[in-house]
């Protein structure tokens, strides 16, 4: 829940900042339970920020306010948590580890300019992560790691480090080693290697620092020369190379220097020992995160076109430059309405300013393209679900508005007077279907206000009405998601229920066949008579209908051979055995009979449906499926497994190929029924430990397997 004051445990006011270079904007990322909310709640509670810690387990941190989040005691969405230190606001975004989660974790990584790897030195990391950090590579984003739950008894801080250097690359080196206390088994403080000194915790932070012991030596030194190598290695002074092989003690400054340097341009990953629970390694990371991670002006800025389309010069971080910024978020909070968070690009936003809420390029996900001119109420520094009022928020800082009418996930807002649009960031296809329908009328008005706040909030959520199978379906990323999905659309007071998806089939015939529609009743006064016999004739897939008039002697009159038409049309509509629309026919009226006075436009559509469900008897109709094209992205060792998996789901494997844009990783590209797709996205990543991903594109209609088409005209005889 929003709060506009403070919550308990909150201390001082929000940090503000009037310089772009006084601000970093760093996202947190790592699988689901290394420790990124308790680092975070860790380094507020160092800072200052708030009183005291929170617990996951107790619900009681700043990031994970969302009730669904507390009940899984796991993130479920993007947070923002600044904090000042050494006189530098550090945004820090927290995202969810869970994979169904990937659009909180893009839209941290769309407001962040350098990118925080938290693994655990128990549980090491999965292969999402890895995946994350290629990307990250692939957009030269900084990046640093720090190495979690030093704490715990099976913790391994030199496996921790290893794993992250067979997986993340070159130039992973830490800038500290953990130190045991007296007991020979708690991490008591920290070695630095560059300055050989120890930073001693046992009576909390900040730590005290000595010389080392004469037996941790031989390790600082042997780490040392490697970090050392590593940050010459990338320096840009050519000369520092021969002067420290050639036996110089390069000076402390100029290394820190020049580390710094390598870390804001991407080329070199420090690696930090921490310890959420005692401290040790917080004040390390924070001023790691101040010193070498880049400041706004020194990260590229998202390109940047006129509302139609024409083309503008690139973004500068300025204050005084035209306004652009992008909402990275958006919640409908119950007591203070729509929330956004914002990262602002260029300019200045300010309370009270007319603004340009812009929104294009994803109708298909149920967000029309939408502009409108808006007002700004007050502006806010958001730390968790707590609102603090701040004067303005300068180019490269995040902020939060609320109120606003129309803006949602990935909105721009620009000056009134000069708007802008910025460039989209990626997003996944959600591809597991829910269907969902209400308990009653006012659930249904209820469900209809409540997907639309949702909706506007998150990109990876699409809206279905689909037409043909009279379903509600919600696209989300898997299960995880779906649950906090319903949870929420829950807690706004919708009673609802889930149901088995269907998935819209034709229907044909197979062979041609003659039907005869007696359409006759008389019960006194005005009757009804109709009589007419067609032929049906299966067409090519994919043709459509056509309508053949033969009727010689006028045996049918003129004027009801399009009533005749209108109903065969009416009940292929309606399908003839399975309730499906049918395709792919052509229907020959030759002949019929009509009376003077009973006949009729109504009797004759009714007379047009009989014959053709007349001739279907005849005619050994069939159920046709959706068919997929699919592309599946998966690491060259699942390959195997998931072409096998494709053959249980009637697929047929149309090739394989090396992944251009990711080493180690193939395309696989087959065709699918939907059918069989309809909880893929789940399965896929069960054989993938959550790094497989894929996209379909509808291909065409093919008949079903009799066995399995009969299984669907059972289901439809028993639906009402």
């Amino acid at each position: 829940m929003a709060q506009k004051n403070q919550e308990k445990g909150v201390t001082g006011g929000a940090p503000v900042v009037t310089e772009p270079g006084r601000v970093r904007n760093v996202v947190l990322v790592g699988h689901s339970g290394a420790g990124k909310t308790t680092l975070v709640e860790a380094l507020l509670a160092a800072s200052g920020t708030i009183g005291r810690a929170g617990s996951v387990t107790d619900g009681t941190t700043v990031c994970d306010h969302d009730p669904a989040a507390v009940r899984q005691q796991r993130s479920v969405a993007l947070a923002c948590a600044p904090l000042l230190h050494r006189d530098v606001k550090v945004n820090l975004l927290d995202t969810p580890g869970y994979g169904d989660f990937v659009g909180e974790l893009r839209a941290g990584l769309r407001a962040a300019d350098a990118a925080l790897f938290v693994v655990s030195a128990v549980d090491g990391m999965d292969a999402a992560t890895a995946a994350l950090w290629e990307e990250c590579a692939a957009v030269d984003m900084p990046r640093a790691v720090a190495v979690s739950r030093l704490d715990h008894p099976r913790a391994d801080f030199d496996e921790a480090v290893a794993l992250c250097q067979r997986v993340f690359g070159d130039n992973v080196l830490p800038l500290y080693l953990p130190m045991l206390g007296d007991d020979g088994e708690s991490v008591a403080g920290l070695m630095g290697l560059i300055t050989r000194r120890v930073f001693d915790y046992s009576e909390g932070l900040p730590p005290a620092v000595r010389e080392p012991d004469p037996e941790h030596l031989p390790a600082i030194q042997e780490a040392r020369d490697e970090l050392i190598e590593g940050i010459i290695a990338e320096s840009e002074d050519e000369t520092l190379m021969d002067r420290y092989l050639g036996g110089e003690e390069i000076d402390t400054e100029v290394l820190l220097t020049d580390l710094e340097k390598a870390v804001a341009r991407g080329h070199f990953y420090p690696v930090v020992p921490v310890c959420a629970e005692t401290g040790v390694g917080l004040d390390a990371l924070l001023d790691g995160l101040v010193a070498a991670f880049p400041s706004p002006p020194e990260h590229e800025l998202p390109a940047v076109t006129g509302v139609d389309g024409s083309p503008r010069p690139p973004l500068a971080c300025d204050p005084d430059g035209p306004l652009v910024a992008e909402v990275v978020k958006t919640t409908v909070d119950r007591h203070v309405g729509r929330v956004s968070l914002v990262r602002v690009f260029s300019g200045t936003l300010r309370p009270d300013q007319q603004i340009h809420v812009s929104g294009h390029g994803m109708a298909e996900r149920g967000h029309p393209d939408h502009d409108a001119d808006e007002r700004v109420g007050h502006i806010y520094s958001p730390l968790g679900a707590t609102l603090r009022e701040v004067s303005a928020a300068v180019a490269g800082d995040i902020c939060a508005i609320t109120k606003s009418g129309s803006a949602e996930t990935g909105d721009t807002i620009s000056a009134k007077d000069e708007p802008l649009l910025v460039a989209p960031w990626e997003m996944p296809e959600p591809l597991l279907p829910v269907a969902i329908v209400a308990k009653s009328r006012a659930d249904e008005d209820a469900l209809a206000r409540n997907l639309a706040r949702l909706v506007a909030g998150d990109p990876t959520l699409r809206l279905d009405r689909n037409a043909e199978t009279h379903q509600l379906v919600l696209w989300c990323m898997g299960e995880a998601h779906a649950d906090v999905v319903l949870d929420r659309l829950r807690a706004g007071g919708v009673e609802l229920e889930t149901e088995p998806v269907r998935v819209a089939l034709r229907e044909t015939f197979t062979a041609a066949a003659k039907g005869h529609g007696r359409h006759v009743k008389q019960s006194g006064g005005h009757g009804q008579y109709a009589v007419c016999d067609i032929e049906v004739e299966p067409l090519p897939r994919g043709v459509g209908f056509e309508f053949v008039d033969k009727v010689v002697g006028g045996a049918v009159p003129h004027n009801y051979i399009p009533s005749v038409e209108k109903g065969v049309r009416a009940q292929m509509e309606r399908g003839l055995v399975a309730g499906c629309p049918v395709v792919d026919l052509r229907v020959t009226l030759f002949d019929g009979k009509a009376h003077s006075v009973d006949s009729s436009d109504a009797a004759f559509q009714t007379a047009g449906a009989l014959a053709l469900r007349d001739a279907a008897e005849k005619g050994q109709p069939a159920l046709l499926e959706p068919v997929d094209e699919v592309t599946i992205r998966v690491p060259d060792a699942s390959v195997g497994a998931v072409m096998g998996d494709l053959s249980g789901r009637r697929g047929r494997v149309l090739g394989t190929e090396p992944d251009p844009a990711a080493e180690g990783r193939t395309l696989v590209r087959a065709e699918v029924p939907a059918t069989e797709l309809l909880r893929y996205a789940v399965e896929l990543r069960s054989m993938t430990a959550g790094t497989g991903t894929f996209r379909r594109e509808f291909a065409r209609y093919e008949p079903m397997p009799a066995h399995l088409a009969e299984q669907i005209r059972k289901e439809a005889a028993t639906r009402p």
